[in-house]
């Protein structure tokens, strides 16, 4: 049975996602890209932006689960509300279609992906390109998005229960 998850990584100027299916152990590149929401717009159409922006992607590529990564605490309390209202609203596009969602710290992502858990940037992408050939050398957002799919898929034959919610 081939499963196509929609990976996500949350942000309110850019939101990274990367569809791959995988079928037992094989994992295959079904797309990648960003979403962006307009700096200096209200916070409320910005947001508007991106779950629109995100509902046509889950209609376009009819994903069965999706993952999305945990932010880190920001410094800047501002930031990291804006942040926080970023991420709530790409959980709710999946979930509001009724995927599973699954939730993944950074580090269990990298940890998945790359092997060692606070790998940068560059090694995401890298390793990401070898998992996935046909990715293109997808970078930053989108990389990190296939990335968070990777480690969801990698979860969910370990534990169909790991973090998900409904």
């Amino acid at each position: 049975m081939v499963t196509r998850i929609l990976g996500l990584d949350p942000g309110l100027r850019i939101t990274g996602w990367g569809v791959i299916e995988v079928s037992g152990s094989s994992l295959v590149h079904v797309a990648h890209g960003v979403v962006k929401s307009k700096d200096g717009e209200p916070l409320p159409t910005r947001l508007a932006s991106l779950y629109t922006q995100l509902v046509d992607l889950i209609q376009e590529y009819s994903p069965h689960e999706a993952a999305v990564e945990e932010t880190f605490v920001n410094r800047n309390p501002l930031s990291a509300l804006k942040l926080g209202a970023a991420r709530g609203v790409v959980m709710l596009a999946p979930a509001q279609a009724g995927l599973l969602v699954g939730e993944y710290a950074p580090n269990t992502v990298k940890k998945s992906v790359v092997g060692v858990g606070h790998a940068d940037k560059a090694q995401i992408a890298m390793m990401v390109a070898r998992l996935l050939p046909k990715s293109g050398g997808a970078l930053n957002d989108a990389a990190d998005a296939l990335a968070v799919a990777i480690c969801h898929a990698h979860h969910r034959r370990q534990d169909p229960g790991v973090r998900r919610q409904g």
